[in-house]
């Protein structure tokens, strides 16, 4: 193998599985280090500028970035990371002259139809740059999905108007209330560029017998939570029925049960193990005495001349072919129909732009959704672009966020006269941790505690007020516990060949095994002669150059801890502890092209 080219700005970013894993690349280890140290605000302004909204995703995010956690190689769970996001919200001092001061206009007006997380991250990133952006959205109020389908009792309302306010102050005009009814008549206002993040509104129907008769007590689940937002539904019936696995059936069984519903369950066509909904969104629901019953799939609506009374399902079973796909089949036992006042439908979400006309130079596939380059998120209207659930289809506020800064890099290059095909690479910072001889300003000594659990509301008060916030947040002893179960990933083992002496004392401390001096070979000889298993070839192998001895330098960088004791057993200074930086490209950053090294 060549010698690993560390100054290659991915190299050490998909080092930090957590940031690699994150749709917007927050540096996750270097606000949970600032938690550590008592800077929230500072923790904070990291959070502000890669995923733009802390406190909202420190309470909803579908956190890629856990599963990815290296701690979660060495024990069950890994770190609280999306509830350490929450901490440096809830904890943070008044950061508004932390903000981007709103610039002198630059002439250029860009039009937002959607008041959701990626037309906001647009403007986030366009506003200071001296862009006129004006957002439209059907509701009074900005926020998009954030505020009408995810229930006040997980994400409160004052944390919304908070970092949505954040945003509208930096010059950004919303009008509320203003539905976008053509798409050429906007164009019409010569906007220089229309930037649609309008989400996947329109919840999929349940097409079988008895739906049309008994319409009045069937709800779609993403309206009936948006009516619920908003004060137009107070109630619903003893005896619900949530039909769907995914996150939104989570909440609208546990709204249900705040509104009166005494009986609700949840029925899921699969299985339990392959329900949609987050892990910690199905443990919730069933804390509230929610049951979650699996394979039974609904054939027909029960009704007593228009009145719903229940609803009749078949069981099911799952059968794998050769290749290992799943279907579900009919167990062969009989149907078996169950009672109900109420039914909510979350059997998933689709896009709707029926105010898309077909003659405005936007093209739509054979799935009616927009045609959108997925790098630059412009669409076949080279003015028109698309981010968010509006893009891709129904995804994770991350998604939409990470989604509007490419969206946002994209509309100022192109606004700026440059290729917008062009992607400037991040800006990257490295720096030694070296402060003595075998001393590190970070630290090392990996804390043995499971994971904190986060607090919650007692049951019998959290399910009285649909407004009364169910989960408490960290307090701060609890979030000092679980920021220092961070490994510090970005802290990085850099190797020196010239400095090395080949005594293996780093192979003989290395408590992973994960060194190993060996003569070279190809990657996949290499990996079957390293000092321990390589089980995820997706992770790189760190490769040096040729030592005295001809032999190589190969550490398995999936197995690394980054404890930092081979750099401290080493007599010579040939490993070094590094902090890795990474800073992705926004729009007005100034980057390196592609034809210059970015470390």
């Amino acid at each position: 193998m060549k010698p690993t080219d560390i100054a290659a700005p991915d190299y050490f970013h998909k080092v930090v599985d957590c940031q690699w894993a994150c749709p917007a690349h927050t540096p996750v280890p270097e606000y949970i280090r600032l938690i550590a140290q008592g800077r929230y605000s500072d923790a904070y302004m990291i959070n502000w500028k890669s995923n733009v909204f802390p406190g909202i995703l420190g309470r909803t995010c579908d956190r890629p970035c856990e599963p990815a956690c290296r701690r979660g190689r060495v024990e069950e769970t890994p770190v609280a990371i999306c509830r350490l996001k929450r901490v440096a919200a809830d904890f943070k001092d008044d950061i508004t002259q932390r903000l981007p001061r709103p610039s002198a206009k630059n002439g250029k007006r860009v039009a937002f139809v959607g008041g959701g997380p990626a037309s906001l991250t647009v403007a986030r990133d366009l506003a200071p740059l001296g862009y006129h952006c004006t957002v439209f959205d059907a509701d009074p109020r900005a926020g998009g999905m954030m505020r009408s389908q995810i229930p006040k009792f997980r994400l409160p309302d004052s944390v919304i108007d908070e970092e949505t306010g954040y945003i509208l102050g930096l010059g950004v005009e919303f009008k509320g209330g203003h539905r976008i009814e053509s798409m050429k008549g906007l164009l019409a206002e010569k906007y220089d560029a229309i930037f649609v993040g309008t989400g996947a509104p329109r919840g999929r129907e349940l097409d079988i017998p008895g739906r049309k008769e008994a319409a009045a007590n069937i709800h779609i689940g993403i309206d009936w939570l948006s009516s619920v937002s908003f004060g137009h539904t107070d109630k619903i019936g003893k005896r619900v029925i949530v039909l769907g696995g995914g996150n939104t059936a989570m909440d609208c069984c546990r709204t249900a049960r705040r509104l009166g519903g005494e009986d609700v369950k949840v029925i899921v066509r699969s299985g339990f193990e392959e329900m949609k909904a987050s892990p910690w969104e199905k443990e919730d629901a069933l804390h509230e005495d929610i049951p979650i019953l699996n394979f039974l799939v609904p054939v027909a609506f029960v009704h007593d001349n228009g009145k719903l009374t229940g609803i009749t399902f078949q069981k099911v079973k799952a059968e794998y072919d050769a290749k290992g796909r799943r279907n579900l089949v009919p167990s062969g036992e009989p149907n078996q129909t169950i009672e109900c006042d109420d039914v909510l439908v979350a059997v998933g979400q689709e896009n709707a732009f029926p105010w898309i006309e077909q003659d405005c130079g936007i093209e739509f596939d054979k799935w009616h959704m927009p045609k959108v380059d997925p790098k630059t998120f412009v669409s076949t209207n080279p003015k028109v672009f698309f981010g968010g659930d509006a893009a891709f289809g129904p995804k994770n506020i991350i998604w939409a966020v990470a989604q509007g800064h490419d969206a946002a890099l994209s509309i100022h290059k192109m606004l700026s006269g440059e290729d917008i095909t062009e992607r400037p690479l991040p800006e990257v910072h490295v720096s030694s941790q070296k402060m003595g001889i075998h001393e590190w300003s970070y630290d090392n000594d990996i804390s043995n505690d499971k994971r904190f659990k986060v607090p919650h509301r007692d049951k019998v008060i959290a399910l009285k007020d649909i407004r009364t916030e169910v989960e408490l947040g960290y307090d701060v002893k609890l979030a000092l516990g679980e920021a220092e179960r961070c490994l510090n990933c970005d802290v990085q083992t850099v190797f020196s060949t010239s400095l090395c002496i080949e005594c293996d004392a780093c192979v003989d401390i290395c408590p992973m095994d994960c060194i190993t001096f060996t003569g070279n070979g190809e990657e996949a000889d290499l990996r079957q002669r390293l000092k321990a298993p390589s089980l995820h070839p997706d992770q790189d192998l760190y490769v040096s150059s040729d030592l005295k001895t001809g032999r190589v330098m190969v550490k398995d960088e999936d197995v690394c801890l980054h404890c930092g004791l081979c750099a401290e057993r080493c007599p010579t200074g040939a490993w070094d502890m590094q902090k890795y930086l990474i800073e992705m490209t926004q729009a007005g950053s100034s980057c390196p092209t592609k034809s210059r090294s970015a470390a």
